[in-house]
């Protein structure tokens, strides 16, 4: 009889045990889903899918919960600062978060958002419902796109207005020449003016066909070794005349034999453009320089002036197409305002960097800083070095030795 009240007591503790239990588990279970009484959940999931979905869009990705407490967010929501924590951090994009939750509607809009380093993020953020508790954000980054877009409307605008100058003026000055018909003196001055326009309109058609040339983002196609002696002796072949009529004294020194990977009339171009704007902005009986050295595995060529100089608000802008520091003195000396961006293109194509320093009334130096052919690629023989410093078929190579060419 005692045994089995022993037994009986036993099993009951059993169940009491059982049950107790059942009943945490089953709670539980309802807090984890988010079924409890008034109880907020703990942490929604996010749909089958959606996180993979996420991870491969461009866009910054947020997800939002009833409490606007985030679920999800990409990592390029917390680079632009868009998530601090758990929390969405601007302020128009959660009110526009609570709208689509508060009605469903799908809602998109451009913003202006601050940055960390105090500039502004131009976005264009979209939401949308994701379910009946959660609310998906997607921003996506406008800044760089509205800036081309700004460049190029500008682009397209300053060639209208470059163009319409010569063509405006050829127009007039064929109207002159024929009003004038009768006095031959008056027909040789228009005709004068009209071959004047009409270089300086093929000038510029002809920049802007190198500029869409060294502007794109495809590979050079004819590279091959240049000797740095030929493109000097080139470009000062360029300037030789004008620097003649100015007497301004052309100097070039440093390191002879020098070599450089690249194309030869894209880099004799970018050259070119330096030591000719140098001769057209010094006063005259002043001099140039052209300074060719080594640094490491580089070669830094500078061109140096007396003339003018550059006011330094205008050192961040003079790369930019159509650009010019003196409008009325850049029409002056022929200068269509695309020399330094051809330069600039020029040379990060070819892996470089052009730098400037300048000071008004003192002068001015461009510095170009491209990289050195490697000694296997051109050669190792006994005979190497002087090879790369002999005499090229469209000029004789410069000595380095302090040559000057002054009118």
């Amino acid at each position: 009889m005692d045994v089995n009240v022993a037994a009986a007591a036993v099993a009951a503790v059993c169940g009491l045990a059982v049950g107790v239990a059942g009943t945490l588990a089953f709670r539980w279970s309802e807090r984890s889903q988010g079924q409890g009484s008034g109880t907020a959940p703990s942490g929604p999931v996010l749909p089958p899918g959606v996180a993979t979905v996420l991870s491969v869009l461009r866009s910054s990705a947020v997800v939002l919960d009833e409490h606007d407490a985030v679920v999800k967010a990409s990592s390029a929501a917390y680079t632009f600062g868009l998530v601090r924590g758990d929390q969405l951090v601007p302020d128009e994009l959660l009110r526009m978060s609570r709208d689509t939750r508060r009605d469903g509607e799908i809602r998109q809009r451009d913003l202006l958002l601050p940055r960390r380093d105090g500039q502004e993020l131009e976005v264009s953020a979209r939401v949308a419902p994701l379910g009946s508790r959660l609310v998906l954000l997607l921003v996506e980054d406008r800044t760089e796109a509205r800036r081309v877009d700004a460049v190029r409307r500008d682009f397209v605008a300053n060639v209208s207005h470059e163009l319409k100058t010569p063509v405006g003026a050829l127009s007039l000055l064929a109207e002159a020449v024929l009003d004038a018909s009768d006095d031959p003196e008056a027909v040789r001055r228009f005709s004068g003016r009209m071959q004047v326009e009409s270089a300086r309109l093929t000038n510029l058609v002809q920049e802007l066909i190198d500029l869409s040339r060294v502007q794109n983002d495809h590979p050079l196609q004819d590279i091959a070794p240049v000797p740095v002696d030929d493109l000097v002796a080139e470009a000062v072949d360029r300037c030789r005349q004008v620097a003649q009529n100015k007497q301004i004294t052309l100097a070039v020194g440093g390191d002879p034999g020098l070599v450089i990977p690249g194309d030869h009339n894209q880099l004799v171009m970018a050259l070119g453009n330096l030591v000719e704007n140098a001769v057209n902005y010094s006063p005259e009986r002043t001099r140039v320089d052209i300074d060719v050295r080594v640094t490491g595995r580089k070669a830094v060529i500078a061109v140096s002036d007396q003339g003018i100089g550059i006011p330094h608000r205008d050192l961040d802008r003079i790369f930019e197409r159509f650009y010019r520091v003196d409008p009325a003195r850049s029409r002056a000396t022929g200068g269509t305002g695309l020399g330094l961006s051809i330069v600039k293109h020029i040379v990060a194509g070819h892996g470089g960097e052009v730098t400037v320093r300048s000071l008004e009334g003192v002068g001015t130096t461009f510095t170009l800083v491209l990289p050195l052919l490697p000694a296997d690629d051109r050669g190792t023989g006994p005979d190497a070095a002087s090879t790369a410093a002999q005499p090229s078929p469209t000029g004789p190579a410069l000595s380095y030795n302090s040559r000057e060419a002054s009118g």
